[in-house]
């Protein structure tokens, strides 16, 4: 009985110990919290449209940035977002800089200006004998008749009028003819052509001494064509430059 009386002792006074140093241990810290995250680093983009000019015309340069508390354009302080206006007078490259907490972002834009092409070489003036060619007629004339027809009055009085202007030009007068009848006769309604011409220029205030006539009748044709659309060719009073 004794011995038993023992044993329960023993086992109380376990438990006992047990449950003390259960009831005494330190409670686990809990973790600290994670640290907050970094902040977004700032983004930036710079674009110029056109990218290529010549002097004198412009390009706009369009800028967006995110996550960013100061931006600059090439050192001055710009909005975010925005776009701009610029007329370099030589290539430039833009630089763009996105200042934030999470640090710097820079972008770039180069604008080429090309050399403006030359001007075009200056056209030659045109001669005198070049003008005379441009601006002079020749006066048409019916079949077998040397007077000067109605119709012709017009580039007469314009020719009159060019040559009064440029004094300093003289010319021939040559009376052609069309094919028909003998040469001897086309010589002589050739001459009278040629000076139906020259006495009406004289009349519109030409000097005579400037004009000369000749005859070449039938044989230097313009056409050579045996029907009327170049017979009335043929029948005229026509202008050459002396040189």
């Amino acid at each position: 009985m004794k011995h038993d009386r023992m044993k329960w002792i023993f086992l109380i006074a376990v438990l006992a110990s047990v449950l003390t140093l259960g009831g005494c241990k330190k409670k686990v810290a809990a973790p600290p919290p994670p640290p907050p995250p970094p902040p977004a680093a700032p983004t930036a983009s710079l674009s110029a449209s056109p990218d290529t000019i010549e002097p004198g015309q412009s390009s706009t340069l369009t800028w967006q940035t995110q996550n960013a508390t100061d931006v600059t354009l090439d050192g001055a302080k710009v909005d975010p977002n925005g776009s701009r206006t610029v007329s370099p007078s030589q290539s430039t490259t833009f630089r763009l800089s996105a200042k934030g907490a999470g640090g710097t972002q820079e972008a770039t834009a180069r604008v080429t200006v090309t050399p403006a092409p030359p001007p075009p070489p200056p056209q030659p003036s045109a001669t005198e004998e070049e003008m005379f060619n441009r601006n002079i007629r020749d006066i048409f004339f019916d079949y077998d008749k040397y007077d000067i027809r109605p119709d012709q009055q017009a580039s007469l009085q314009a020719d009159a009028q060019w040559l009064s202007q440029h004094s300093s030009v003289r010319f021939t007068v040559e009376g052609h003819c069309d094919e028909r009848g003998s040469t001897e006769y086309n010589l002589a309604l050739g001459d009278n052509r040629a000076n139906a011409v020259k006495n009406a220029l004289v009349q519109a205030g030409v000097g005579a001494d400037r004009i000369r006539t000749i005859s070449y009748g039938k044989e230097k044709p313009f056409c050579t064509e045996s029907n009327e659309q170049c017979w009335q060719q043929n029948r005229r009073g026509h202008f050459v430059y002396q040189k």
